[in-house]
């Protein structure tokens, strides 16, 4: 018996639900996690605060994105995806409260850090920071 031919844009419900296309693969991602070299381990409580620029206008306005703060583990979960069309990301650390938590209370040489990239569709960005009293130290991580 034969019906009628099975219609090729239709979702195959038989499909794992995980095997759907991701609707997110033209937009770019974004994490970080913050490690206090000083210390030997995470920095844990720094805010961190994810804006975004778009096109090519290098002197364009930021539009801020959403914020998290590092967990123990000194990583920052809760960051948005860039919305699609941004072109640079900055995330602004704020280390100073982190600082004055250290030893004797010693405040921060850099109470704030502010590193911008450029991002592309569909990559992910992973951007740690390394702190130490008086110097830090940005890389692209995988």
């Amino acid at each position: 018996m034969s019906g009628p031919a099975p219609d090729a844009t239709a979702p195959d419900s038989t499909a794992p639900a995980d095997t759907a296309p991701d609707a997110t693969a033209s937009v770019a991602s974004v994490s970080t996690h913050v490690l206090d070299t000083a210390a030997g381990r995470p920095a844990a409580g720094v805010a961190v605060e994810l804006s975004t620029r778009s096109g090519g206008d290098a002197d364009g306005p930021w539009s801020v994105c959403g914020s998290s703060v590092t967990d123990a583990d000194g990583r920052c979960r809760g960051l948005p995806p860039p919305p699609e069309g941004a072109t640079h990301v900055r995330l602004r650390f704020d280390v100073g409260p982190y600082a004055a938590r250290g030893p004797a209370g010693q405040g921060a040489f850099f109470p704030e850090v502010a590193v911008v990239f450029a991002v592309a569709p569909g990559e992910h960005h992973h951007v740690p920071l390394l702190l130490s009293p008086f110097g830090y130290s940005v890389y692209r991580g995988s």
